[in-house]
């Protein structure tokens, strides 16, 4: 979707609010996939078949580690490496994740601004009957997010604040758009910072969402069975609840076309269009919809 949205608009007016509650840290070192997921992407260095990691990337290090019988269940490329251990020297000079991750936005030749939501820890946590609560990449990796979800906490995030410049391109953009991703987990996060719900509550009719769920279901990852889970209805009606606060708008796939009236009796405009982004040309498609931006 932000590859999208950048195609269609000067990447210099583009500020992309990330999750951070996914960050962990292993082997020493401070790693925030979602930051260097959309860092690679948009660099055209992301390793198309995983959707995450580097393209081509090398892992001696991580068959070194295996010989000392070391955790290697989060894969660490190579190249990828030097991203973590940047960011985790910088961090302990005292440089916040906001400035390191506009020096290595930089480094990639990125125009847009990357933003974190915040520069505080916050730790998505993950209660599975089956193993108590665990680390978000945990669930999400080292289970293959396999097994039922019985809560989520967001640990530290009550004392969080919004990173600088999150609330002014909250209060600034002409258009505000929440990409379709995990509205629990992703979206939820960042929602859940002190002071940016209410900003977009202030926002509402500028506001547009994607719904990640099609016909019912996600394209990839938990969202689908994660909403069923925590007692949310996995459709875009459901979606739409659970936006019907921040965003006046919200986008569904041509499958979920049958549903516009009743995401519409929620309050929210209805917009159906394609979603389903094959490649650079459906998300840009798909962007000019949702920022109103004419061929």
């Amino acid at each position: 979707m932000l590859r999208g949205i950048v195609a269609v608009v000067d990447p210099r007016d583009v500020t992309a609010i990330v999750n951070t509650a996914d960050d962990t840290v292993l082997h020493g070192l401070h790693i925030s996939p979602d930051l260097d997921t959309i860092t690679y992407t948009l660099a055209g260095a992301v390793n198309a078949e995983t959707g995450w990691g580097l393209a081509g990337e090398t892992w001696h290090a991580m068959d070194a580690l295996d010989r000392y019988r070391g955790e290697t269940w989060f894969r660490l490329g190579d190249r990828d490496l030097a991203t973590h251990l940047h960011r985790t020297q910088r961090l302990a000079q005292g440089a916040t994740l906001s400035t390191v991750t506009a020096e290595i936005t930089a480094a990639w030749g990125l125009h847009l601004r990357v933003v974190p939501m915040t520069d505080d820890r916050v730790e998505t946590r993950i209660t599975v009957p089956s193993l108590g609560e665990i680390g978000f990449q945990e669930y999400f990796v080292g289970q293959r997010h396999s097994v039922p979800v019985a809560s989520v906490r967001l640990a530290g995030v009550e004392d969080a604040k919004p990173a600088p410049g999150v609330l002014d391109a909250l209060a600034e953009a002409e258009r505000i758009v929440i990409c379709p991703s995990n509205p629990i987990v992703s979206i939820g996060p960042i929602l859940a910072v002190p002071g940016i719900r209410d900003a977009l509550v202030a926002r509402r009719h500028d506001t547009v969402a994607v719904s990640p769920i099609i016909a019912g279901a996600a394209l990839k990852g938990p969202a689908d069975r994660m909403l069923a889970e925590l007692g949310h209805e996995s459709s875009v009606v459901g979606v739409a609840r659970l936006y019907a606060e921040i965003a006046a708008t919200l986008v569904v796939d041509e499958a979920d076309e049958g549903l516009r009236a009743a995401v519409e009796s929620l309050g929210v405009d209805c917009i159906v269009a394609p979603t389903v982004m094959h490649g650079l040309a459906e998300a840009t498609a798909l962007a000019r919809i949702v920022i109103g931006t004419p061929e």
